[in-house]
C-alpha cells in the first residue's frame, strides 16, 4: 500500500486528506492545510467536504491500514539525543522527524498493533537487542540487531509507561495510553532485570476492537443455548477457566453483555479493565493500596448489585466472599486457573472452599482454549491415518474422510495458520454432579458423570478438525494437557 501523501499530524491537525485525485476536507480545515495538500500532491485535486465523523473515519482508514514505513531493521542511525514529551496520549503515527530511538520504539509498537499481536517482547542479550511479538499465540521475531543502544530503548519505554528509569534492579509495572490513526490502544508494561539489561514485555489491548457476540467466539449453537441459560440464573457462580491468553475475559464480557438487560445492576472488579462496557460500572484493582479482588468484591456487594464480575479468583478470601455473595442472591462471574471445567471444582477445594459450599453455589464452568485456524490458501487435505482415526473413534465421533494439514505459504508467513478460533468445554452443574461434589468425588469420577467424550475440550477440538478449520497436530498441541 502506497504511503499517504500528507504526514499524519498535518492531515489530522489541518483536517485535510489526499486520496488519489481527491482532496477531502473536514469542517475545521485551514487555508494552510489546503495549500500544503495541493503543493504536496502536485496535481489538481477535486475538493470533497466531509462531516467531522466521516473525516475521522477516513483518516483512521487511510493511516492505520499500513501506509508509511513499518520496517524496524531499516537504516536508522543512533547518534542523536532523544527528546522527551510531557503531552498526553501520543499517536504512533507522529514520529516522522523524531530521534532514531523514538522512531524505533514507535515502529515496534505500530507493527505489533497492525499485526494484531497480543504481546510485544523487547529482550536485551549479549549481542544487542531482540524484539518479538506474539501473534495467534506464537512468538515471531521482529528485530534482532547489534547496533541498537539497549539502555536508551528500554529507558524510552519506561518513560512512556511512567516508570522510574533510575531503578534498574527491581521489576516495575506501568501502562502506556496510545492511539494509532484514531484507535485507542492500551499497553500494559512489565520490566524484569536480567544479565544484559532490563527485559520489557508489553501486553497490547486494542480498546476499540469491540466485543464479539457468543456465536462468533467459536461456540456451537447448543453451547450458546447453555450459556444463555446460565446468564439468566438469579444467583450462583459461573467460572471461565483456561491458561493465560485463552480468551477467558472476552467470554466473561460477552456473558455480561448477554445478562445486561437494563433491569439488573452490574458491577465489575478487574485487573486490568480491558474493554469499556456501556451501562456497566467497572472498577480497577490496585493491590498496592489495598484494592484487592476480595476488597473490590466486598465493596461491590454494598452497591446493591444483581451481577458481579470478579476478574480472577486466586486466593481463599476471594473464593469465600464470592461464595457468600452467591448464597445471598447474587450472580457472580469470575475466572479461575484450571485445566478443564471439572478441574475448577478441585481448584476451588484447593483454595479452601468446603464441598457443600461449592455444590451449593457453583452453577456452571466454561473451559476454553484458542486454536490456530488453518490458512485457506495452502492447507492440504488427506485421509486420516489409523492413529489419527483413533482419536475420533475414542471420542465416539465419526471419522471424517479427509482432514486438513498445515503447509505454509507467503500469505501466512509460512506458518500454515492465520487467525484463531475458540473451543469450549461447558459444564452445567446438574443434580448428579452436585451430589458428586458434595460427596468429595475425585476429578476423574466427576468427569465421567458430567461430560461425554465429545463434549470435552479435545472432543470440541476434533469437531473443528473434522470441519477443516484446524489441524489435528494443532489440537494435540493446545489441548494435550486436558486429555
Amino acid at each position: 500500500m502506497a504511503a499517504p501523501v500528507l504526514p499524519f499530524t498535518l492531515a489530522r491537525d489541518q483536517q485535510v486528506l489526499v486520496e488519489g485525485d481527491k482532496l477531502l476536507i473536514g469542517p475545521a480545515a485551514t487555508m494552510f492545510g489546503l495549500r500544503e495538500a495541493r503543493r504536496r500532491a502536485g496535481t489538481p485535486l477535486d475538493v470533497n467536504k466531509l462531516t467531522t465523523e466521516d473525516f475521522e473515519a477516513r483518516l483512521a482508514s487511510l493511516y492505520q491500514g499500513g501506509g508509511g514505513a513499518d520496517e524496524v531493521d531499516g537504516e536508522l542511525t543512533f547518534d542523536l539525543e532523544e527528546r522527551s514529551s510531557a503531552r498526553g496520549p501520543r499517536d504512533l503515527l507522529e514520529d516522522g522527524e523524531e530521534a532514531p530511538v523514538i522512531q524505533l520504539v514507535n515502529q515496534l509498537l505500530r507493527r505489533a498493533v497492525r499485526a494484531g499481536a497480543s504481546d510485544l517482547h523487547v529482550e536485551p542479550n549479549e549481542n544487542g537487542l531482540r524484539a518479538r511479538m506474539r501473534v495467534d499465540g506464537m512468538l515471531q521475531s521482529v528485530m534482532d540487531r547489534q547496533d541498537v543502544p539497549v539502555r536508551r530503548v528500554v529507558s524510552r519505554l519506561k518513560v512512556m509507561a511512567g516508570l522510574d528509569i533510575s531503578e534498574t534492579r527491581l521489576p516495575q509495572d506501568g501502562h502506556i495510553a496510545l492511539r494509532l490513526g484514531g484507535r485507542a490502544i492500551d499497553v500494559r508494561v512489565s520490566t524484569l532485570p536480567g544479565n544484559y539489561g532490563e527485559r520489557v514485555v508489553m501486553r497490547v489491548l486494542d480498546r476499540s476492537a469491540g466485543l464479539l457476540p457468543l456465536d462468533q467466539l467459536g461456540l456451537r449453537p447448543d453451547q450458546v443455548v447453555i450459556l444463555e441459560r446460565l446468564a439468566s440464573k438469579p444467583n450462583g457462580i459461573i467460572l471461565a477457566t483456561g491458561p493465560t491468553g485463552s480468551g477467558k475475559t472476552t467470554t466473561l464480557y460477552s456473558l455480561l453483555q448477554l445478562a445486561n438487560d437494563e433491569i439488573r445492576n452490574i458491577l465489575t472488579a478487574e485487573d486490568p479493565i480491558e474493554y469499556d462496557l456501556p451501562g456497566i460500572s467497572q472498577s480497577q484493582i490496585n493491590a498496592e493500596i489495598g484494592m484487592t479482588f476480595a476488597a473490590g468484591l466486598r465493596a461491590a456487594l454494598r452497591q446493591d448489585p444483581d451481577i458481579i464480575l470478579v476478574g480472577e479468583i486466586r486466593d481463599h478470601e476471594t473464593a469465600s466472599v464470592a461464595a457468600q455473595a452467591s448464597l445471598t442472591g447474587h450472580l457472580v462471574f469470575s475466572s479461575l486457573h484450571a485445566n478443564g471445567s471439572v478441574g475448577a471444582v478441585v481448584r476451588l477445594r484447593d483454595l479452601g472452599l468446603d464441598d457443600f459450599l461449592i455444590a451449593a453455589t457453583l452453577r456452571g464452568v466454561i473451559a476454553q482454549r484458542l486454536l490456530r485456524k488453518l490458512c485457506t490458501e495452502c492447507c492440504e487435505m488427506a485421509p486420516p491415518t489409523v492413529e489419527e482415526s483413533r482419536h475420533f473413534t475414542d471420542a465416539g465421533m465419526d471419522v471424517p474422510p479427509t482432514i486438513a494439514h498445515a503447509k505454509g505459504c507467503s500469505t501466512c508467513l509460512n506458518t500454515g495458520y492465520a487467525g484463531r478460533i475458540g473451543i469450549f468445554e461447558i459444564l452445567e452443574v446438574s443434580d448428579t454432579l452436585r451430589d458428586a461434589i458434595d460427596q468429595g468425588k475425585s476429578e476423574l469420577q466427576m468427569k465421567e458423570k458430567a461430560l461425554a467424550p465429545d463434549q470435552t475440550l479435545f472432543g470440541q477440538a476434533l469437531y473443528q478438525v473434522a470441519e477443516g478449520k484446524t489441524s489435528l497436530a494443532e489440537a494435540l498441541r493446545v489441548v494435550g494437557d486436558a486429555l
